[in-house]
């Protein structure tokens, strides 16, 4: 499984890889020192796991998890206990506070699962004013186009993300996400009802009692996609 490590501080860094040598299923496959580094890190590697410090110059963690489109799982690692609150609304895997012990490292860790290798996106980073979440793609029920962003629909929350449905759709997997109009892309997994109108176009309903109108050539797609 192939981690990272985040963290402005040297010493940090190597107590962490020492902490990790007890666990051989973890492979640290690169080390960043700054935010920005994190961010190349991420895209170079393609890790299943960031332990990510939260206090660094210029960009902290938060703004790490922010700037991803595919967030892997992560750790966070501090020395403050101040920030638990807000990890855990990201949905942080674990929190741990430095200095880390061995049993919280160890325990943090069963929580880990490897991810697919495929270049699809799995994770996406949502923000809405305070509040933010790191939501599983799976549990996206629809997305609206807004000009260059998007809204995306899970649970009962609805934020908008800065980027354009376009830009998502490349980075979806297709045979789940179906383009079922201009503005508007919904999760196949999602569909509960389906039912065609007297001028041939269909309208389904989603899980959570959201509606959408296809077109006609595009409701056609949706059946056979269907089997309907």
């Amino acid at each position: 499984m192939k981690a990272i490590i985040v963290d402005d501080e040297r010493l940090a860094r190597v107590e962490l890889r020492r902490l990790l040598e007890a666990h051989p299923e973890i492979d640290v496959v690169g080390e960043a020192r700054s935010g920005s580094e994190a961010l190349a890190l991420v895209a170079a590697t393609r890790p299943d796991l960031m332990f990510l410090d939260i206090e660094m110059p210029g960009m902290n963690g938060f703004d790490v998890v922010e700037q991803l489109v595919d967030v892997p799982h992560a750790i966070f690692t501090t020395a403050f206990d101040h920030y638990a609150l807000r990890a855990f609304e990201v949905n942080a895997l674990d929190y741990l506070t430095k200095p880390i012990l061995p049993a919280r490292l160890a325990a943090a860790l069963t929580r880990v699962r490897p991810r697919s290798r495929s270049a699809r996106l799995e994770q996406i980073f949502v923000r809405d004013g305070d509040r933010c979440w790191i939501v599983r793609v799976l549990d996206v029920v629809l997305l609206e186009s807004e000009g260059n962003y998007t809204r995306v629909c899970f649970g009962k929350e609805r934020p908008l993300i800065r980027r354009s449905l376009n830009a998502l759709e490349v980075t979806l997997d297709p045979s789940i996400f179906f383009r079922a109009n201009r503005r508007q892309m919904i999760n196949l997994k999602a569909v509960q009802k389906a039912s065609v109108g007297p001028n041939g176009t269909l309208a389904v309903e989603l899980r959570g009692g959201v509606a959408v109108e296809l077109s006609r050539r595009h409701g056609a797609r949706l059946r056979s996609a269907l089997s309907l």
